[in-house]
């Protein structure tokens, strides 16, 4: 087994900087142990248990004092700060370039079966007792299988990979009761330092894993790893009842809760006296990068929720000295692998790489294989049914524009009779190479939530634009705590412009149809979208409504995308066009 990716090594300690970093031409995945410790991280897997194709953004920008810098680059400038060469596989695991070309050259990544084998020989290089495999969250949603098994089916292949512990975000998208389910079928702990039992629940003795406090869930890990103890606190993701509907989760409040987590990382070093503290994160590394300069004591983040793979980890000053900040990437293309170098009560020294997983060069694990076949097979009728053939690539991942969506949105509005259709900015979701025939479990790659249905309304100009302002401000405010992670929703059968640097209210404008007519305040319109967070809906669920059209025309063609202008965004390095 063998990567191309570069080792990179960071040495920082939780009360000083010591900033040494060295690139090297190591390639295997027997990492060489490097430390006294061994943290293995995945996030965002989606769901992706099989390989997957998934084309890096071209657009992640950055506004602000993010402009330039991780993990606002795409494209060459990506290539130049972590020092890749273009048409190589580190260029097409880590950015967009070339995408089909490279696609075609050295295939896949991800999946749980290859990821098995990396990770079994990644513990087994590190010794008995000395390593640890953590899941930043998004394991359960994105595929047809996991959301008809309500997630179980991918908490049993995280078994198999040995997850000790995990956080969350989709997970609640399960609701309070299917969330449990999730969490008793899981042989690791859920972990979450900050979300609460509201007032009203915990008056009624709703069930807590601490009474006292409303701590819904356990807080953090301890976990002994040779003559070390490691603490890891978990982060769920802050935003679950604003990103989605609040049914789901009635008696749990969410937030970041900066102070809660200064409390359970200094109980962790007085009391508990532990040799290093980790923060895993879903977040989003905006909102990591701001935590990090403001509390103390924190060594590492391992970060998730907006996507991004990030080579080399940031390194954060505070009050106490520093934090480190990593983010490895989805869809199971990535692991990473920290090595730390401990002494009593501290850390002296990390070794980290962010290893793709390259299914051609990897062997994979029998027993998980045969386990995502059993779990496929009861709806393999279902899930292999062709709807058409792509004759363009198909992708989702970009702050305004994926072919994927405009796909969704051109058959909402032919079958439901639309003039502007909507698509949430989902960061998940595969990609499709051009003549690639689409299945149902294609199609539910990137639909399958537990809030699908479609629907239309009427609204006038001035609540369309407002409606993408607030959307627009989730992902481009200048508060990182403001800042939900998303892409920016969707739009079909209506081109604008939007300046991502101003302020809400400004950034949206020049909003015409398809026809050409430009969209006016104080007229309404007819559209159409999908995925409801405020209400629900009755009618078909999306992947319905896209598979009849899909069946009906037989082949993908993108004849009239829509477009959206930006402005202000020349020279952004998260900005390729």
């Amino acid at each position: 087994m063998r990567t191309t990716r570069r080792a990179v090594m960071m040495a920082a300690a939780s009360t000083a900087l010591l900033p040494r970093i060295s690139f090297s031409a190591a390639d295997e995945y027997d990492v060489p142990m490097r430390g006294d410790v061994r943290i293995i991280h995945q996030t965002d897997t989606h769901a992706n248990a099989r390989p997957v194709q998934f084309r890096e953004p071209n657009q992640n920008i950055g506004v602000g004092g993010a402009i330039g810098q991780p993990p606002h680059l795409v494209g060459k400038n990506f290539l130049k700060m972590y020092h890749m060469q273009s048409g190589t596989r580190d260029a097409h695991a880590f950015t967009f370039l070339e995408f089909e070309q490279l696609a075609h050259r050295f295939g896949r990544l991800g999946g749980f079966a290859e990821m098995k084998t990396v990770i079994d020989t990644l513990r087994a290089g590190a010794g008995a007792g000395k390593s640890m495999l953590l899941d930043g969250g998004d394991l359960c949603q994105g595929t047809g299988v996991a959301n008809l098994t309500g997630g179980l089916s991918m908490v049993a292949l995280g078994n198999l990979l040995g997850i000790d512990a995990m956080t969350g975000h989709w997970e609640f998208t399960y609701g309070q009761d299917g969330l449990g389910k999730i969490i008793k079928a899981l042989h690791g702990t859920f972990i979450a330092q900050n979300v609460f039992l509201s007032a009203e629940a915990g008056m009624m003795g709703a069930a807590a894993y601490d009474q006292s406090t409303g701590q819904v869930f356990p807080p953090y890990v301890i976990k002994e790893l040779g003559a070390y103890r490691v603490g890891v606190i978990g982060q769920a993701f802050p935003y679950v009842p604003i990103a989605h509907p609040r049914r789901f989760v009635p008696d749990w409040r969410f937030g970041i809760h900066a102070d809660n987590l200064q409390k359970m990382i200094d109980e962790l070093r007085q009391t508990h006296k532990v040799d290093a503290v980790l923060l895993l994160s879903h977040n989003g590394m905006a909102v990591d990068l701001k935590l990090a300069s403001e509390v103390t004591g924190l060594d590492i983040i391992l970060g998730g929720h907006t996507h991004d793979a990030v080579p080399a980890p940031v390194l954060v000053k505070n009050a106490g000295g520093t934090t480190i900040v990593t983010n490895a990437g989805t869809a199971g293309k990535f692991i990473a692998v920290l090595d730390l170098e401990l002494g009593k009560g501290r850390l002296k020294d990390l070794h980290y790489r962010l290893l793709p997983i390259y299914t051609d060069r990897i062997k994979p694990d029998g027993a998980v294989r045969e386990a995502i076949e059993a779990a496929d097979a009861p709806h393999q009728a279902m899930l292999g049914e062709t709807l058409a053939t792509t004759e363009v690539l198909l992708y989702r991942r970009n702050n305004f524009y994926g072919s994927v969506d405009q796909v969704i949105m051109d058959a909402l509005r032919e079958e439901m009779d639309a003039q502007i259709a909507f698509s949430p900015g989902f960061r998940w979701g595969n990609s499709f190479l051009s003549g690639t025939a689409l299945t149902m479990g294609d199609l539910l790659g990137e639909t399958a939530i537990t809030y699908p249905m479609a629907y239309v309304a009427m609204m006038t100009g001035a609540d369309i634009k407002a409606m993408m302002e607030d959307v627009c401000d989730n992902l481009f405010n200048p508060n990182p705590y403001y800042q939900q992670g998303g892409d920016m929703i969707r739009v079909g059968g209506m081109n604008y412009a939007c300046a991502p640097a101003k302020l809400i209210g400004h950034r949206i404008s020049e909003m015409v149809l398809d026809n050409g007519e430009t969209v006016e305040a104080g007229k309404t319109y007819k559209i159409v979208s999908w995925a409801s967070v405020s209400l629900p809906q009755t009618g078909k669920p999306v992947w319905e409504v896209v598979a009849a059209n899909l069946k009906r025309k037989k082949s993908v063609r993108l004849t009239r995308p829509n477009q959206v202008k930006l402005v202000g965004v020349a020279g952004n390095p998260g900005y390729a066009g």
